[in-house]
């Protein structure tokens, strides 16, 4: 496999888990967090000479925002992302932070979650998230920086009616293959047909569809659940994608660190 190869690590102050990633072998990093005080020129200053220490490459941020979220099917579209009217502002106004504090690293982009995008564009709640992307998207071309969306809440065929409607050229989709099958939202393999050309950024992660319809689909080892990943990865190839593979595992402890070196060589395995 000739993509990078890396995975997603927590940001804090003194980003210290860059040597964790270093420590895995990796020389690759997205950057993850929920919390907007600490995108501070310090911050930035730590991160740069982390990365240049450890000889990780930071390759892009993945940007939460403030306020509740609920990962379920009942309380998640009215919490989660820049859907739910309640949060927008406050959200937008973070996520500007997030792409100052990128624009500061050097990276090319900020990804996030958008929540359950409307599958009716007449909807209202469409038109209100399309005038904060919009927003937004403006904002980080201004610094020649891209605005990612990470698949999830919505099927494919809504975020490309969502994308299409956004109208401009710094976007793309933070592809999470597993999210697709979490959210019971559609086949990962198949998506690419939707997406692909506008897929930016891969996460490798692995799970099962929804058993209860109140609850999302349960994660696993890469390999353990129902991502077809030599099909995925296959069908990346023909879309001709150059971007990186970046692991993501969301459990904590030796478990994690074992599953993701588990990963790191699953993907060198499947060309």
């Amino acid at each position: 496999m000739t993509n990078d190869i890396g995975v997603i690590t927590t940001l804090n102050e003194g980003a210290s888990n860059i040597g964790k990633v270093a420590d895995m072998g990796l020389a690759v990093c997205q950057l993850c967090s929920w919390n907007p005080d600490i995108f501070t020129a310090r911050t930035a200053t730590n991160v740069l000479q982390q990365a240049e220490t450890f000889r990780v490459r930071v390759h892009s941020l993945w940007a939460g925002w403030p306020g509740p979220a609920k990962w379920n099917f009942t309380d998640g579209p009215v919490t989660i992302g820049l859907v739910p009217e309640k949060y927008r502002k406050n959200r937008v106004e973070a996520l500007k932070k997030a792409a100052d504090f990128a624009f500061r690293l050097g990276l090319p982009a900020i990804a996030t979650h958008l929540g359950f995008i409307p599958e009716n564009p007449g909807d209202p709640a469409f038109a209100g998230t399309l005038d904060a992307v919009r927003e937004l998207t403006l904002y980080l071309k201004e610094r020649n920086m891209e605005f990612w969306f990470e698949t999830g809440q919505e099927t494919p065929i809504t975020l490309l009616r969502f994308i299409l409607a956004v109208g401009m050229a710094n976007i793309g989709v933070n592809l999470d293959p597993a999210n697709l099958i979490l959210y019971g939202k559609g086949n990962p393999v198949d998506a690419l047909d939707i997406l692909g050309e506008y897929v930016k950024c891969v996460h490798v992660k692995d799970g099962l569809y929804p058993a209860d319809p109140m609850q999302l689909g349960r994660e696993t080892r890469i390999g353990s659940g129902q991502v077809n990943f030599p099909a995925f990865i296959l069908k990346l190839k023909e879309k001709k994608y150059a971007g990186a593979f970046i692991i993501e595992r969301e459990i904590t402890g030796t478990e994690q660190i074992s599953d993701i070196i588990y990963a790191v060589e699953y993907l060198k395995s499947v060309n």
